[in-house]
């Protein structure tokens, strides 16, 4: 065995979440707020939201 194999990055145990299970749940909280404001077109809400920042706030119900 090389010294090469045994380097830190090989000896980490650290394990993370796929990029494509945070990127599912990510998209399911984006649904369930937009739900919650009352969309019942995803598609409307998306484009409404994507511009500005006061939407986005107001469904988190920030001020």
């Amino acid at each position: 065995m090389s010294e090469m194999s045994l380097s830190g990055v090989d000896k980490s145990r650290i394990r993370t979440t796929p990029l494509v299970q945070r990127r599912a749940i990510a998209r399911n909280l984006a649904l369930n707020l937009y739900r919650d404001a009352g969309f019942d077109n995803m598609a409307q809400a998306q484009r409404k939201c994507q511009f500005g920042l006061k939407h986005i706030l107001a469904l988190f119900r920030m001020k």
